[in-house]
């Protein structure tokens, strides 16, 4: 099951948030859902380039509240706040309602944010670097920004071939059916000359161990992945000895004996070339 949903709505509830958040009577819901499809096309539209991660709308009595989620909240605020009075104008006029408020949430990590990393390769394949590159780049900076594990997925005609395939990378472990594994997911396309190219991408930021706090702008936005781990887990990378004095020589040492390769130690460890492993008997040459 967890191989064909979408991680993001197999996990609504239970450790994610909804980004739409407002009750609707029967008459009026269908008219509320499109009005934020609507909010959410315009928005990308006219901040195409502000590395929006995502649009969190919430609406109370006859007021509406919309957070952005972005990497880069400067090009959206403008000088002075001038674009972001001028974005609010026109969301009053899109909506028409008088009572429109925006508020701007910077994500501090984007390089483990799926739609800031699927949208980065999108444009880089528009500008013509292969895919390959883009997707081995995007990768290796989430593994090293402290992710568990990364899967991206490209179809289309990749490179401008004549018949369409999909490629899949992946690195670490990205398990769609543990959900309390926060995975963040995200479907994009890239527009080239030759077609269009779609990339899914699945990032898994750890274990969500405590009870998290299921409002959208809270868990986006909290310390180390809003998980209950330890503040200073993120300085552990994706290839350190998770175990218990993980420190330690991998070849041996520690109470079991010396280094594996030579002498005696307290359990064996002799020379394993030969003489068994409970002493340094003769080397069989």
């Amino acid at each position: 099951m967890g191989q064909k949903c979408n991680p993001i709505g197999n996990r609504l509830g239970i450790i994610r948030g909804w980004d739409s958040m407002w009750y609707g009577e029967k008459r009026d819901f269908g008219q509320k859902l499109v009005e934020d499809h609507k909010i959410r096309t315009y928005l990308n539209a006219r901040i195409n380039k502000g590395g929006i991660s995502r649009i969190v709308i919430e609406r109370t009595l006859g007021k509406l509240i919309i957070t952005i989620h972005t990497s880069k909240p400067g090009i959206i605020i403008g000088k002075g706040g001038t674009e972001v009075d001028r974005i609010k104008e026109e969301l009053k006029k899109l909506t028409k309602k008088d009572d429109v408020q925006i508020n701007i949430m910077e994500i501090r990590r984007p390089e483990l944010d799926a739609m800031i990393i699927g949208e980065s390769i999108a444009r880089q394949i528009e500008g013509r670097v292969s895919y390959k590159r883009a997707i081995k780049m995007a990768i290796t900076t989430a593994m090293r920004m402290g992710a568990e594990g990364i899967k991206i997925k490209a179809g289309g005609r990749l490179n401008g071939s004549e018949i369409a395939r999909s490629e899949e990378f992946k690195q670490g472990r990205t398990p769609l059916h543990t959900f309390r594994m926060d995975i963040d997911y995200a479907s994009v396309y890239s527009m080239t000359v030759y077609g269009k190219i779609g990339l899914k991408v699945w990032v898994c930021k750890g274990e969500v161990l405590g009870k998290r706090d299921l409002n959208p702008n809270f868990s986006a936005n909290s310390d180390s992945r809003g998980n209950g781990r330890p503040a200073g887990f993120e300085g552990a990378g994706a290839g350190a000895d998770r175990r218990p004095g993980g420190d330690r020589d991998r070849r041996g040492g520690g109470e079991r004996g010396g280094e594996r390769r030579g002498g005696g130690g307290a359990a064996g460890g002799g020379d394993r070339r030969g003489g068994g492993r409970t002493g340094g008997g003769a080397a069989r040459k």
